[in-house]
């Protein structure tokens, strides 16, 4: 049995990764790249870079393809554009972009450490209606609430 772990140190040798601090560089390099954050709109709503792009992982496939309801005719058409795939640690997005790759896209990126990195090198982050996040407010968000029944069980 593969654990979710596993799923994606799988997939890294298979993918590019781009680090918070390399980011600007790789804009600066295509103007016209595409931010793609794949959490779910309730994480997109409480934290998220200015200009990303929300499409949750769920409906990712058929959000890059035509002829669905959840088709995003933007990402559907980026099979050309630089796409930086972002998540909150780095794992989803390093799952998603190596999807991508396989449905035909061909220079995707995901960022490595995530949201919890670029929020860690002090990058700027906003929140519901374009209102800035701060760097305390953001760690107060990342930092893990697991739940009791949330942790594997005691042997």
């Amino acid at each position: 049995m593969k654990r979710f772990v596993d799923l994606v140190a799988e997939c890294l040798p298979h993918i590019k990764e781009i680090l918070p601090w390399d980011f600007a560089a790789l804009q600066q390099q295509h103007p016209d790249m595409l931010l793609l954050d794949i959490r779910e709109p309730y994480e997109y709503e409480a934290a998220r870079i200015e200009g990303s792009l929300c499409v949750p992982r769920g409906i990712l496939e058929t959000a890059c393809e035509y002829g669905y309801e959840e088709t995003v005719p933007e990402l559907a058409q980026a099979r050309e554009r630089a796409v930086v795939v972002v998540c909150r640690s780095g794992n989803r997005s390093a799952l998603v972009a190596w999807v991508m790759q396989e449905m035909g896209f061909t220079n995707v990126y995901s960022l490595k450490t995530g949201l919890r990195g670029w929020n860690d090198y002090e990058l700027p982050l906003i929140r519901d209606q374009g209102v800035p996040l701060d760097v305390d407010s953001a760690d107060d968000y990342f930092m893990p609430k697991l739940r009791p029944e949330q942790m594997p069980p005691k042997p």
